[in-house]
């Protein structure tokens, strides 16, 4: 059977010929109606829409976005603030960009709807560094949709206002994470905080209610409010409503992003008949299916997954649908749907380095087992792929990373350890038999780094 057909509701109008991210083009393809809509709304009426459509964040945790609303601290007095975390720092995460870049009034409708669902009076989209271009885009739409009484003070002639700015971060992977983003927007150095006490639903923002939504899950909010939650919760699978945007990239012909609704389609099916399969005369190797944190898969390998009924069903990675829950099942995640494909030409040995350099240098230091650990494990693997591999480093790394997941005050501990947990697990032979393969091909005469 072929793949089923993308169902492209947030990337609705991207790479559409002939489509601007100016106003005008906008409103003619009905932009800001749903808008007009929810401030005829009583708030609490969105708020219940959203939590019934069973929208879970795409930014990777996978939160219901509903209940996330829902925690908020609305009797505490104090002002309510929402950040839209465009940050993307995830490896292989590209969607949120082009929404940025291509359709930013959907991002800016969809902020405004939910900042009226929520009592907000004034909203930030936190942008990371490396998107300069984004910035300039989203603060021109933002004067537009200003003008035109889409936000600022009293929208569509109300008496609500709601003020947008646009902050853009440096460049640091951890703010991505929801306090470290709250921290680095505050002006302060952006170390994640402890949770509890400070959830951001309580204590957020200068310690104020805060909802934090990544840029495609504030997206889908329009959408809900056009069908309605019951009708959105129709879209995709049981609590894996809607669509994911999944952006392929690495060793497959036809990379880039792809709309379907959750767990319609399985990672095969996406590699094989959306993205063309592999490169020629290559096989497929492995495959990160949720950005660079998430553990690697390797293919050949099989998942015995229990069913609701007590049966039980056997997955090969082809096989596994692109839904939150089957990857957790098969000890990985959907993440932020960046799937991040390795075919056999792969040295996972140095493909490991690499992210490992990664996160060593991303990691905020606040924690010791995250800054030391870190560390350590790149410059083990850096050791290997310098020419001066031991036996024994599969089984260092391994123990090294197992240290650091669950010790750290926030997820960027398991996000630096479980490719390292994984790659060692799944590739252990090539780990193993590195020093005598780094040695052979060594050419005669090469330096050797410690």
């Amino acid at each position: 059977m072929p793949a089923p057909a993308q169902r492209r509701i947030v990337f609705r109008h991207i790479d559409e010929p002939g489509y601007t991210s100016d106003l005008a083009c906008y409103v003619r393809h009905g932009g800001y109606e749903m808008l007009k809509k929810a401030v005829g709304m009583p708030p609490p009426a969105i708020v219940d829409e959203v939590k019934r459509s069973g929208l879970r964040g795409r930014g990777g945790a996978g939160f219901p976005c509903g209940v996330k609303w829902t925690l908020l601290d609305r009797k505490s007095g104090k002002p309510i603030y929402l950040i839209v975390n465009a940050d993307e720092s995830e490896p292989g995460t590209f969607k949120d960009r082009s929404i940025i870049h291509q359709d930013p009034h959907q991002l800016i409708e969809a902020m405004m709807i939910s900042s009226w669902a929520n009592n907000v009076k004034q909203a930030y989209i936190y942008i990371r560094g490396e998107f300069p271009q984004g910035a300039r885009i989203l603060e021109r739409a933002i004067a537009e949709a200003r003008a035109a009484n889409f936000c600022g003070p009293n929208i569509l002639g109300t008496n609500y206002g709601c003020e947008v700015y646009v902050h853009r971060g440096a460049g640091a992977y951890i703010c991505g994470e929801e306090t470290g983003l709250i921290e680095s927007l505050e002006g302060k150095r952006p170390y994640p905080r402890i949770k509890p006490p400070y959830f951001p639903a309580v204590l957020g923002l200068y310690q104020c209610p805060t909802i934090v939504n990544n840029v495609e899950t504030l997206c889908h909010v329009k959408h809900i409010l056009e069908i309605g939650g019951d009708a959105f919760a129709l879209i995709g699978a049981p609590n894996n409503t809607g669509t994911r945007i999944l952006c392929v990239s690495g060793h497959v012909r036809k990379p880039g992003s792809y709309e379907f609704e959750v767990g319609k389609i399985t990672l095969g099916e996406l590699l094989n008949d959306v993205c063309g399969g592999p490169l020629p005369g290559r096989k497929f190797k492995a495959v990160i299916p949720g950005g660079s944190s998430a553990k690697v898969l390797k293919f050949g390998e099989t998942f015995t997954l229990k069913n609701k009924d007590g049966s039980t069903r056997t997955l090969t990675v082809e096989d596994i649908p692109m839904d939150f829950d089957t990857m957790a099942a098969c000890g990985t995640m959907g993440g932020s749907g960046g799937v991040i494909v390795m075919d056999d030409s792969v040295n996972m040995v140095e493909a490991l380095a690499n992210i490992n350099a990664f996160y060593a240098h991303e990691s905020c230091g606040q924690c010791t087992p995250c800054r030391e650990g870190s560390l350590w494990m790149k410059k083990i693997t850096a050791r290997m792929v310098h020419g001066t591999a031991r036996a024994g480093d599969g089984a260092l790394l391994k123990s090294v990373a197992d240290q650091i997941a669950g010790r750290t005050i926030c997820a960027f501990g398991e996000a630096c350890a479980w490719p390292a947990q994984s790659f060692v697990q799944k590739f252990g032979d090539e780990f193993k038999a590195y020093p005598e393969t780094k040695k052979a091909a060594k050419p005669a005469g090469a330096l050797e780094l410690v």
